[in-house]
């Protein structure tokens, strides 16, 4: 499993991850972008620390492979309905197109952003999607 941070936040859906093709990178793999701070978990009945929960902010998928570094974008598809078959079973009518999950906050359309209006920051860790 491979391991990085992101080095950069391009736009609302790409990002730049410090891990390449020295590092076993290839276009089409999946890596989740997590949270740095996780939630401490505590013994309920010791309150003794156990450790700590990372959640997952997004996952991304490379695109584009150079030697040290990496371009991945947001790929999962929000919102929007399917087509609905009319009346006469023979006319489909169309729902409203989905959308792909950016890196905004307020989850727009793909548009450039500065790393303040990401929830996504350089240093987050970064960590391959492996199929079980």
């Amino acid at each position: 499993m491979i391991e990085g941070k992101v080095a950069r936040v391009l736009n609302s859906r790409e990002l730049v991850i410090n891990r390449g093709g020295h590092h076993g990178v290839a276009p089409g793999m999946v890596f989740v972008i997590m949270n740095p701070a996780g939630d401490e978990i505590n013994d309920p009945d010791t309150g003794e620390p156990l450790g700590e929960v990372n959640r997952p902010k997004v996952q991304v998928k490379v695109l584009t492979v150079r030697p040290q570094f990496a371009i991945a974008r947001t790929f999962e598809k929000i919102g929007g309905s399917s087509g609905i078959l009319g009346p006469d079973m023979s006319t489909l009518f169309y729902g409203k197109p989905a959308t792909y999950r950016t890196l905004r906050s307020d989850d727009a359309l793909w548009e450039p952003i500065t790393e303040e209006e990401s929830y996504v920051k350089i240093g987050d860790p970064v960590r391959q999607v492996v199929d079980e």
